[in-house]
């Protein structure tokens, strides 16, 4: 497929290069493609710039988000959760049609609500939107015309698209949507990272679920020393 992977960062990455060693066409999606190539100093989690990233990946190509959109059958989220929306309805015409594979959390940063947990920021995010609504749901609501289905948000990104890494594969993946054949879509990628067992949990209200348990993904994490893990619902 021709697939546009929206955002440069650590998960988009992961997805873009995996992408490619599966032989498909990648595109890579960023607010400006020109700042974003000029920039030469790590973030402030110490991920490399994305140019010197890029370049060991030939065949990738950095374009800014419609172009990139425009390019792809098939489009994965990888903006970062207080931006998605905006930045998502200013390009829906360009994702009409489209399965929009959605793996943000909504994290927010604000001290009132944030806890000091040892994060790379220093602190652990609240959540907006939460229990009434989720960012999956937003992002559906603001491209009508696309079909997002929420997918990837229970791991780190570098374990979605290598679920062997962790366990020998045998943990469980979730997925959430409103169309029966975007799912298969999104299963179908999965699958091809290596999953085994992608539980669909149904329509995209789940997502609530999803992303809420973003914290105690995290709490999990810390007790376990900062290692990956996997979640396997045994039934």
């Amino acid at each position: 497929m021709k697939i546009a992977v929206l955002g440069t960062g650590g998960g988009g990455r992961a997805h873009a290069a995996r992408l490619l060693e599966l032989g498909h066409e990648v595109v890579v999606g960023t607010r400006d493609s020109q700042a974003t190539l000029g920039r030469t100093e790590p973030d402030f989690m110490g991920i490399e710039p994305f140019g010197q990233w890029l370049a060991g990946y030939p065949g990738i190509e950095l374009m800014n988000f419609a172009d990139a959109a425009d390019r792809a059958d098939f489009v994965i989220n990888g903006i970062d959760g207080a931006s998605a929306v905006r930045v998502l309805g200013g390009i829906g015409g360009h994702l009409a049609g489209k399965t929009v594979m959605d793996y943000a959390v909504p994290f927010i940063y604000n001290p009132e609500r944030a806890h000091p947990w040892p994060t790379p920021w220093g602190v652990m995010p609240a959540l907006d939107p939460v229990d009434s609504d989720s960012l999956g749901e937003r992002i559906q609501r603001a491209v009508p015309r696309a079909r997002v289905v929420k997918a990837g948000v229970t791991q780190e990104q570098e374990t979605v698209v290598n679920p062997r890494a962790v366990g020998g594969g045998d943990h469980t993946m979730f997925i959430a949507g409103e169309d029966a054949a975007a799912k298969q879509q999104v299963t179908e990628v999965l699958r091809a990272y290596g999953w085994q067992d992608v539980l669909d949990l149904g329509p995209l209200v789940s997502s609530r679920g999803m992303e809420m348990y973003a914290h105690m993904h995290s709490a999990i994490q810390f007790a376990l020393g900062g290692a990956r893990f996997g979640m396997k619902v045994v039934r």
